[in-house]
């Protein structure tokens, strides 16, 4: 397979949006399928600065809880338990926008630990200790760096770059196919929006999407790209993916094109890698993350900081 970067794919997401965390599976069967041929770029939509906007529209601690239990049937992990009180994205959104700046690349660690704690831990996105310590423990970056950084000018431009790009989509394609929402008089995408660019022509997959909407854009824009099969079993996809995976990422790994992903073929798999020493089950929400040995410290530190904010709090001071 080339190393050449033959597309651009640009993610507009937000790690309080349980599509965009739905959809991680699907953008993972890309980034093993063209690996480093997709030069990804990610946009932070900032869905809520404060807090009153969701309670401003009903928005409840049960309500989320009950949104999470309906997000289950498409595979991620989820813990519904009632949150103590609904959290703005905004601030969560800088973390990860101040992660990029202190080490460009390290945003998608940033993003998918506070995706997880989100959807599977008390976690609060605009409780600056906790996501500071969240993001830090994912990037390694420390989670002084990340809190210092959130109101700073760099990041703060940074950030509204990326909403402003996040709030473009009047008249896309997104927009014709009801995959838009209104946001602060504008059009913006909804997560977890991406936009595939080669030579000037880009492609739009708008909102939640099948892999195979994905792919098909990826296919018209360079039909000569090159496509890696299927990985041969789960340790293949552990070596890939040192932040460790979930059943249904695994799953949407092995399965085939045209094929149903495999879930419970997936986690037997797992278990027996799991029984020889292979590998380790870190449970999460209502699933687990599976992981090489020697990979399975980055999430247990992610969920060690997620899960104990007040206890973590007393040992940091």
């Amino acid at each position: 397979m080339t190393d050449a970067i033959r597309i651009t794919a640009t993610l507009h997401t937000d790690p309080g949006c349980p599509w965009g965390y739905s959809a991680v599976p699907a953008l993972w069967v890309l980034r093993w399928r063209y690996a480093d041929q997709l030069d990804w770029r990610l946009v932070l939509i900032g869905l809520a600065e404060d807090a009153q906007q969701y309670a401003a529209r009903g928005f409840t601690p049960l309500l989320q809880a009950r949104s999470a239990v309906s997000f289950r049937r498409y595979g991620m992990p989820f813990s519904p338990q009632p949150k103590s009180r609904v959290a703005a994205t905004a601030r969560a959104c800088r973390a990860v926008a101040a992660a990029r700046a202190l080490e460009p690349g390290s945003e998608w660690r940033a993003l998918r630990a506070l995706q997880l704690a989100q959807f599977t831990t008390p976690l609060l996105l605009d409780d600056d200790e906790h996501i500071a310590r969240v993001a830090g423990a994912a990037t390694g970056l420390g989670s002084a760096s990340i809190r210092a950084l959130l109101d700073s000018h760099d990041v703060t431009a940074a950030y509204e770059r990326d909403r402003a790009e996040a709030r473009s989509a009047a008249g896309s394609p997104a927009e014709l196919q009801g995959k838009t929402a209104v946001s602060d008089g504008s059009v913006r995408y909804t997560a977890p929006s991406v936009v595939f660019e080669r030579d000037g022509v880009q492609l739009t997959a708008g909102g939640f999407q099948p892999v195979e909407a994905y792919d098909v854009l990826i296919a018209n824009l360079d039909p000569s790209i090159s496509r890696r099969p299927e990985p041969s079993d789960v340790s293949e996809i552990l070596e890939a993916f040192p932040e460790g995976v979930t059943t249904r990422e695994a799953a949407m790994l092995l399965a085939r094109s045209n094929e149903q992903p495999d879930a419970a073929g997936a986690e037997m798999e797992l278990l027996e890698l799991v029984a020889d020493g292979g590998a380790v089950r870190v449970p999460v929400g209502d699933d687990a993350i599976w992981a090489l040995p020697e990979h399975a410290g980055w999430i247990t530190g992610v969920l060690g900081e997620a899960m104990e904010p007040r206890a973590a709090a007393r040992s940091a001071a």
